[in-house]
């Protein structure tokens, strides 16, 4: 009797196992996959799974690989099942040549400028930073072997800087106990390529959370001559340095590129886009948008959020097709919030304390500055 009735329980949960797992892998996924150049985690956990961001529920290190983490060109994926559920290992130890890399999360060429020149200053920092108060005879601009001279520097002969130049001032603004947020720009030129500077209203300041000043590194320079002013030799510079750029310390390994993709824990509340590259009115596959929650709230890099466009609230015309104000007024129903749509899943890849920056990696509608993050959105 015991074994009429162990078959069927054996076979019902081989069917559960295999039916958990399908439910997570595609359909058409491979069993085996030779990671080629140019290959990213996005792509290769979208090649298996129905969504790329449960990469962490199927990948199994290789306790015998340092950095078992990563993986490189020529690795060769496995598909396997353990107890009902698929994992994907990579199959040993390989012989690298040292100038080889990992590949990355996402694609790079889209984050580059990001990765490399943006910074986020915290509250009022920016305002005790040492400055460039002139150029070299006075010109407008100076550039690389051009000299600058700076105010509030406090470093030595030798000592190697950088020169930056505020692009974005993030603020939030408590109203009515509903939170909205502002940008303010300040230069033209940078990565987000805005076409209109979007201002808080004067009335709101003192409401105002400063969530983070962003700064774009213009250029490198050394200190030939210390005082006050200092005299620095510009010896980098990806744009034309001026008087009133920053002066901040080099950054040694600031960004981490081999992260992978993640559901958050929680999505922290009030989460939304402040912007986004472009036009700075819509964002599209591969654009930047930078968001309005950072490490202080729990964000990572890795971490992969849906993008949802707020519902718009709208008067019901087809239950009252003759306008009254004042009768509308006094019904409940007279107007009504159509629900949020999804726009489409943005990835983390850079976070400050309060801001960070994600990447859109696919979308079904256009994403705009504040449309609302919640937890990965499966169809």
């Amino acid at each position: 009797m015991f074994k009429r009735l162990l078959a069927p329980a054996v076979a019902l949960m081989t069917f559960v196992a295999v039916h958990a797992a399908d439910s997570v892998l595609r359909s058409d996924h491979p069993d085996r996959y030779v990671v080629q150049k140019g290959d990213t985690l996005w792509d290769i956990s979208a090649r298996f799974l129905r969504h790329p961001w449960l990469w962490p529920e199927i990948w199994q290190a290789n306790p015998q690989v340092a950095n078992p983490h990563l993986i490189y060109p020529g690795d060769v994926l496995d598909l396997s099942y353990l107890g009902g559920k698929p994992r994907l290992s990579n199959g040993g130890p390989q012989i690298r040549s040292d100038d080889e890399a990992a590949i990355p999360a996402l694609p790079l060429s889209h984050i580059e400028a990001f990765l490399k020149s943006v910074r986020v200053l915290e509250g009022d920092a920016w305002k005790h930073l040492p400055y460039i108060v002139a150029t070299e005879e006075n010109r407008p601009f100076a550039a690389e072997t051009n000299y600058v001279y700076a105010r509030n520097l406090d470093a030595r002969a030798g000592d190697r800087v950088a020169i930056v130049r505020p692009t974005m001032a993030y603020r939030e603004v408590s109203k009515r106990n509903r939170q909205r947020h502002t940008v303010e720009q300040y230069a033209r030129g940078t990565p987000w390529r805005a076409a209109d500077s979007i201002h808080a209203p004067a009335e709101t300041r003192r409401r105002e959370t400063l969530l983070g000043y962003e700064v774009m590194e213009v250029g490198l320079a050394q200190v030939i001559r210390t005082g006050d002013p200092a005299t620095l030799l510009v010896d980098d510079s990806d744009m034309e340095i001026k008087a009133g750029d920053l002066i901040v310390p080099v950054e040694v390994a600031p960004y981490d590129l081999y992260f992978y993709p993640q559901p958050p824990v929680s999505v922290p509340a009030g989460m939304e886009v402040m912007a986004v590259t472009g036009d700075g009115i819509a964002a599209g596959k591969y654009y930047v948008v930078a968001l309005n929650r950072g490490a202080h709230d729990g964000v990572a890099n890795g971490q992969v959020y849906s993008v949802f466009k707020p519902g718009e609230h709208i008067r019901d015309d087809v239950r009252y097709p003759n306008r009254n104000v004042f009768r509308d007024h006094r019904r409940d129903d007279s107007h009504v919030t159509l629900p949020d749509d999804f726009a489409g899943h943005v990835m983390v890849f850079r976070v400050f304390d309060r801001i960070s920056y994600a990447l859109v990696m696919e979308g079904q509608r256009p994403i705009h500055p504040r449309d609302r993050l919640r937890e990965p959105y499966t169809l």
